[in-house]
């Protein structure tokens, strides 16, 4: 199933109205596989849609984030960075001095979660880790453009 049938079918079964502006929250996310920033998904929005608004945009990511089709992230950071639901689950670090964040698998960390749920009895609906520290190149004290 697409994302956007997905996002259909989810936004029905919740009783919420399928919206073109919902719809294209969700295709700018999508299509932009780096952490955006609730600025950058709304200036990219506004691009295709010069009458969406920062609020709509706001009230749309918190429904697809309540819907479990966009996750949001801090990032080390004071601010919020939104990503679609990846396939398979990752996990960041960010360096502290250039800000470069790398995504990275580590099917041990849904191992640790599986045992201590059923040691526990725990549903887990959540799992974020964030590893923080400097790159290789700020560590060797290279130099290289800041990304997200």
């Amino acid at each position: 199933m697409t994302r956007t049938n997905r996002l259909a079918k989810s936004l029905r079964a919740s009783g919420r109205r399928v919206t073109r502006q919902r719809r294209l929250v969700m295709q700018v996310v999508k299509d932009n596989p780096g952490h955006l920033e609730v600025e950058a998904v709304y200036a990219l929005a506004k691009a295709s849609d010069p009458n969406i608004s920062l609020a709509t945009v706001y009230r749309t990511l918190a429904v697809l984030k309540e819907m479990g089709l966009v996750e949001d992230h801090t990032l080390g950071e004071g601010h919020t960075h939104f990503e679609a639901v990846p396939e398979t689950p990752h996990y960041h670090f960010t360096c502290l001095k250039c800000g470069q964040v790398m995504e990275f698998d580590a099917p041990q960390v849904m191992q640790v979660v599986r045992a201590l749920s059923e040691r526990e009895g725990l549903q887990v609906t959540e799992v974020h880790l964030l590893l923080s520290g400097y790159c290789a190149q700020c560590r060797t004290g290279g130099t290289h453009a800041k990304s997200r």
